[in-house]
């Protein structure tokens, strides 16, 4: 009895239909990326496993998915390493580990590579990473990242191109509603400088993280169980009380941080962030200074970003920051940098809810070439490769069958035309097409099939 297949646990197949729409989202976002300047790298699947341990917190490592050594792994043990445990034993048996990110292969990339790269050093990654946590909605094991870095300039023009790369990909996908989300390491600090908090950053960043979810009389209940004080609690309110739009924020900010440096350092990044955008004449209207914006911040130390689809359920769907020592954990320090990602997993359920993929993206064919016997068959084929020479994502059906059975196969495709080739057509040079969404059909010479497709 044959074993029924199976796929592993938070693992997923994309059959064609999927496909062709999340190549839809991973095609417009590389034509902004490199628009921008940006060029691919692709880094391999698996690392040695001292470049992946350490860099993702104990929790990240137990997450790494290990390799086994070749051949027989076990040779080089005994039952002292077994009786070790598994820590003392992995280091025997394993030397490699599938990626868990794009961002410290990327930064061992940089330091292995640094002179032979030009810098400031621009690059993309669209690549699957793997992570053993336990599937759930939304939570796979197997998921695919797409980041987008600069590394090797502190310029702040890094920062609004990203702004604008967000702008025109969500332009492109026809994305109109969401919030680009911006904050500063350094307006963070301030805020805790200022509240006298001083010591208790990490306290402060992980509690206002939760703002969305748990509401602010929940977070100030947290603030005051790490110990802050009721004065500090009392000053943090008009931080979160202030209602204006970005530039009156910034206005605010100027004034309670005229004497704290981590914090005007901050608000003069952001102020100089919106006037390069202003001086290339994109508009900013989707930004929000929102100060309690706190992601990762063990690792960024400028300007932070998130993206938030505002009449969706899905979560952030992009984010990302300014860091400043991406490449010391692996010997060259200082190397400062801003990146960051697109979720192109969450883009992609975000556009099936709001239902926004065009039609077209549901076929990669646009055109279905009829078969109704030998002489056609022949004459369809010659017919097909001028449509392919034309650029024309073509194809013809196979065999020889009923005409009712080649337009159930266009339509289960959704194939938006067909071309049929019958004796008459092929004796008039003039061959019907048929537009499948309203059902019209015209006669046409191939020429003329040929701009109509084109122009589709």
């Amino acid at each position: 009895m044959s074993e029924k297949p199976t796929l592993p646990k938070g693992t997923r197949d994309f059959g064609p239909e999927i496909m062709v729409k999340r190549n839809f989202i991973f095609n417009n976002i590389r034509l902004v990326f490199e628009k921008f300047g940006f060029m691919s790298l692709e880094t391999p699947s698996m690392e040695n496993l001292n470049v992946l341990t350490g860099k993702y917190g104990d929790e990240g490592d137990q997450l790494l998915f290990k390799i086994l050594n070749s051949g027989d792994y076990l040779s080089k043990t005994n039952q002292e390493d077994y009786n070790k445990g598994a820590k003392e034993m992995l280091s025997k048996i394993s030397k490699k580990g599938l990626r868990y990110d794009l961002t410290v292969p990327f930064a061992r990339y940089v330091v292995m590579n640094q002179h032979n790269i030009t810098f400031p050093f621009k690059r993309y990654q669209i690549q699957p990473v793997w992570r053993a946590d336990r599937p759930q909605k939304g939570r796979y094991q197997e998921f695919y990242q797409c980041d987008a870095d600069v590394v090797g300039t502190s310029s702040l023009i890094c920062e609004s191109e990203i702004i604008q790369m967000i702008n025109e990909v969500f332009q492109k996908l026809k994305i109109n509603d969401y919030t680009i989300k911006i904050n500063h390491r350094g307006i963070l600090t301030g805020i805790v400088e200022l509240i006298g908090a001083k010591g208790k950053e990490a306290d402060f960043f992980v509690a206002i993280d939760k703002l969305d979810k748990i509401g602010f009389n929940r977070v100030l209940e947290e603030l005051s169980s790490k110990n802050f004080s009721s004065d500090s609690l009392n000053k943090l309110k008009p931080f979160f009380d202030i209602k204006s739009d970005i530039n009156g924020k910034i206005t605010f900010l100027k004034n309670v941080f005229s004497a704290n440096s981590s914090g005007y350092k901050g608000v003069e990044d952001i102020e100089a962030i919106l006037n390069y955008i202003a001086s290339s004449g994109v508009e900013s209207s989707h930004l929000n200074l929102d100060f309690t914006l706190a992601r990762g911040l063990s690792y960024y130390t400028g300007a932070i970003f998130e993206v938030k689809v505002n009449n969706s359920s899905i979560g952030s769907v992009s984010g990302g920051g300014r860091y400043d020592n991406l490449t010391g954990v692996f010997g060259l320090p200082n190397v400062t940098g801003v990146g960051f990602s697109f979720g192109v997993d969450r883009i992609y359920d975000v556009m099936e809810e709001l239902d926004i993929f065009p039609k077209e993206t549901t076929s990669s064919t646009e055109v279905l070439v009829t078969n109704f016997d030998n002489v056609s068959e022949k004459h369809a084929i010659k017919i097909l490769s001028s449509l392919r020479i034309a650029g024309i994502k073509s194809e013809i059906y196979p065999e020889s069958v009923k005409l009712k059975k080649q337009m159930n196969y266009a339509d289960k495709k959704n194939i938006p035309y067909v071309l049929l080739i019958g004796e008459e057509e092929i004796k008039n040079q003039q061959y019907t097409l048929k537009n499948m969404n309203n059902g019209s059909q015209n006669k046409l010479p191939l020429d003329e099939i040929i701009k109509t497709l084109a122009n589709h």
